[in-house]
């Protein structure tokens, strides 16, 4: 009865430890499994912490390429050069077509320094804009309305044309010849209109012509009320180039008709530019009492003679002091600026030319 007993005992005993053994086994088990976790969520976070600042910069790095391509108001990098390259060609054939009366593709190929191939291209979308406009019949290229249009309003703008129309007229009956009105540019003076004599012998600009400053009545007129600084600005950049005998390519001798002129208040042009030819001109004034360009009058020299331009600068000086009052103009302080000086003038000489 005893050992019947003890043996189910026994038996129990290992049972017991089989299941504690067990039950340990699951338990150790549950817990690397568990602690496996934790580190692979650990490791996870960690690795999403890392990918997530990766993306994050990657982000930015593509906004900031975005802007970059975007071109926002406050970014001043290098413009696309391939677009820039593209736009100087075809404003550099717009300008060659402009100076020409009618242009083949070949002179302006030549004259640009673009194969024939690149002007036939450029010419084509400059046509398509009305820019310039193509001959079938003699098979020439030429200026375009559109190209007049803009031009036109930049001259409404100053407003100066219109105003100046009948002041020219009356300044061309009261001298007998032709009377011009210029602009000035950067670099040089642009005829924008003229009255003209009813002479047989007269002085013609092409509206749209452009002269040197120091080798035109009106350019040597602006520069007379410019300060010596500035003149001796566009002078480096423009240079004096030598277009007759008379042209004044030396710098004291311009700097020296420079005071004359902005002392008495009228230039003059004696054959400097186009041979037997000479003009008188006064600077026109806008708001700020700034020369922004001048009006003229010019004849061959066999009838505006030295003794004419005593006569003829006070008129021309008169229908500038005219137009600049017609467009709003203010004439130049009454004080005497350093351009009149010629202590100060002559600073303008020690300028180094190109």
């Amino acid at each position: 009865m005893t050992e019947n007993a003890s043996a189910p005992t026994i038996f129990q005993f290992f049972q017991n430890i089989f299941s504690f053994l067990r039950n340990g086994i699951y338990i150790m088990i549950s817990l690397c499994f568990l602690f496996s976790r934790k580190l692979a969520w650990q490791a996870s976070e960690k690795l999403f912490h890392c990918a997530s600042g990766e993306i994050g910069k990657n982000a930015a790095m593509e906004t900031t390429e975005k802007r970059q391509r975007g071109r926002p108001r406050a970014f001043h990098g290098p413009s696309d050069a391939a677009s820039v390259q593209s736009l100087d060609r075809a404003l550099r054939i717009l300008a060659i077509v402009a100076d020409g009366s009618g242009l083949s593709l070949s002179e302006i190929a030549a004259q640009s320094g673009l194969p024939a191939s690149t002007a036939y291209r450029m010419l084509t979308t400059l046509e398509n804009h009305g820019m310039v406009e193509f001959d079938g019949t003699d098979q020439l290229w030429s200026i375009g309305v559109e190209t007049y249009r803009m031009g036109a309003a930049f001259l409404r703008r100053r407003k100066l044309v219109d105003r100046a129309r009948t002041v020219m007229q009356d300044l061309m009956e009261k001298t007998g010849e032709t009377a011009n009105l210029g602009v000035a540019e950067d670099d040089c003076v642009v005829f924008v209109s003229q009255v003209e004599t009813h002479q047989a012998i007269r002085a013609f600009f092409r509206p749209g012509t452009r002269s040197s400053f120091h080798a035109s009545g009106i350019g040597k007129a602006v520069l007379a009320h410019l300060e010596p600084e500035r003149v001796g600005a566009i002078l480096r950049r423009a240079g004096l180039e030598r277009f007759t005998e008379k042209t004044l390519s030396d710098i004291s001798a311009l700097a020296r008709d420079l005071v004359t002129i902005k002392l008495r208040g009228w230039s003059v042009d004696d054959e400097e530019r186009h041979p037997g030819m000479r003009c008188v001109a006064a600077a026109i004034f806008n708001e700020f009492g700034e020369p922004i360009g001048g009006v003229s009058v010019s004849g061959p020299t066999v009838r505006v003679t030295p003794e004419r331009l005593v006569e003829i600068g006070p008129l021309v000086r008169e229908a500038a002091t005219e137009i600049t009052r017609m467009i709003g103009g203010l004439p130049p302080p009454s004080s005497p600026s350093r351009a009149a000086e010629p202590g100060s003038l002559f600073e303008i000489g020690a300028a180094r030319l190109p």
